[in-house]
């Protein structure tokens, strides 16, 4: 079995703490990284070449906004935990208005 599948089953059948913990890390990794891979990726398409550089750079001056405590920055890297918490609120209503 993959270890992959084992690491996704672990976090499945976590409770509790552990499991919110869980979600906040992978929360946190995907914010730092992908999301940032993602919007220079779509500027790139929609509005040209990053003007203080390729990639790289980008990702420079993103850390570097993370550690001047910049809340832009940080709104971004926040951003999957805030969604994540925004599917649990849309769940929980639905079953509210369903009477579950």
């Amino acid at each position: 079995m993959s270890k992959w599948i084992r690491y996704w089953r672990r976090y499945r059948s976590s409770r509790g703490l552990s499991h919110e913990l869980m979600t906040l890390g992978l929360c946190l990794l995907l914010g730092l990284l992908l999301v940032p891979t993602a919007i220079f990726i779509v500027g790139r398409v929609v509005l040209g070449p990053y003007a203080n550089g390729g990639w790289p750079a980008l990702m420079g001056d993103y850390f570097s906004g993370l550690a001047h405590a910049s809340s832009a920055f940080w709104l971004v890297a926040a951003g999957p935990y805030a969604l994540v918490w925004c599917w649990r609120l849309a769940r929980r209503t639905g079953r509210y208005a369903r009477g579950q």
